[in-house]
């Protein structure tokens, strides 16, 4: 059949192959991630890089951060995915130099990099700082719910637990008599983003276990959030010469 657009013929060699960056567009938003981490102090922030038992230097740590935004961004959170993805996606390719790390490696950086992962986000809240994007007064809530056993002397009965509620919302009435103007700063400032943020993640659950790996999940759940908004806000090209500056 004739009439439709024909792909190129995948035998067909080249005589100047065309270079990785040229399927990169300027307003892609993988070049704020590069830019950002690259113009990073990452020797100040405690990332571990040590070489493998047999001698095998290691990973630089801001090819591993790059792969983990990028995938925070683009809602791949698994190692595994991480892994399949490095070897297939343009994008990755371009940022990660074409490296491919197996899904442990990707993995044990996450997990030994926490506290390095969290100041990171700091990093990036003092450059939307930089860029005008916050104002000077913050509201932070902390939306998460996590399942826990209680010990038997900290446990409620139903008469204190319905005494306990009666304080409360007579406390909620207090405060919302009084300060109306803070209410609706939390509104504008902590609801939508926490709410975008569970949607996006998932609101029923962490993919890890212990909390200071959820932390570090959602620190990097927090810097992907911010830095979505701020290209949406911004555009790739402004924050990439504001950081370049």
């Amino acid at each position: 059949m004739s009439g439709f657009i024909e792909g190129e013929d995948r035998n067909q060699g080249t005589l100047f192959p065309e270079r990785l960056d040229d399927y990169v567009a300027e307003d892609n938003p993988v070049r704020v991630i590069d830019v950002f981490i690259d113009d990073l102090d990452v020797s100040g922030l405690g990332f571990k890089a040590a070489p493998a038992a047999t001698g095998r230097p290691g990973y630089q740590p801001k090819m591993m951060l790059k792969l983990y935004v990028y995938g925070y961004l683009n809602r791949v959170q698994s190692s595994r995915r991480l892994e399949w993805e490095a070897q297939r996606n343009i994008e990755l390719m371009w940022l990660t130099g074409r490296l491919a790390p197996d899904f442990k490696t990707i993995a044990d950086f996450r997990k030994d990099n926490g506290e390095a992962i969290r100041l990171v986000c700091r990093e990036f809240v003092m450059l939307c700082r930089k860029l005008n994007l916050l104002s000077d007064k913050l509201v932070a809530i902390n939306g998460s719910k996590f399942k826990a056993v209680n010990s038997r002397d900290k446990n409620f009965t139903r008469a204190k637990m319905k005494r306990r509620l009666q304080e409360v919302e007579a406390s909620i009435e207090r405060y919302l008599d009084r300060r109306p103007d803070i209410m609706r700063t939390r509104r504008a400032t902590v609801e939508h983003p926490f709410g975008t943020l569970k949607s996006w993640m998932g609101a029923t659950h962490f993919q890890r276990k212990t909390l200071p790996r959820v932390s570090t999940e959602m620190s990097l759940h927090v810097l992907s959030y911010n830095m979505k908004r701020a290209i949406n806000l911004l555009g790739t090209e402004k924050i990439v010469a504001t950081i370049r500056g």
